[in-house]
């Protein structure tokens, strides 16, 4: 599994592929001295517009299965 995620990596790093191919992340390698290199992630000013969206537009309907989940 990768990280906090709980995706396994051949279903995590094909979504940010795809996202890296549509512009809304940019990737790096990032070597630190003594540990492998590792790629590095980050949202691209598309990317950031993009998440902002999607939170405004779909963290509501979340937040109230969220509170019907609850009762």
């Amino acid at each position: 599994m990768t990280g906090e995620t709980g995706l396994k990596s051949g279903t995590l790093y094909p979504l940010l592929m795809r996202l890296a191919d549509q512009g809304l992340l940019e990737s790096r390698w990032e070597m630190d001295e003594g540990s492998r290199p590792r790629h590095v992630y980050r949202l691209t000013r598309e990317g950031t517009v993009f998440a902002r969206e999607q939170i405004r537009t779909r963290a509501p309907a979340l937040i109230g299965k969220l509170h019907k989940g609850r009762a």
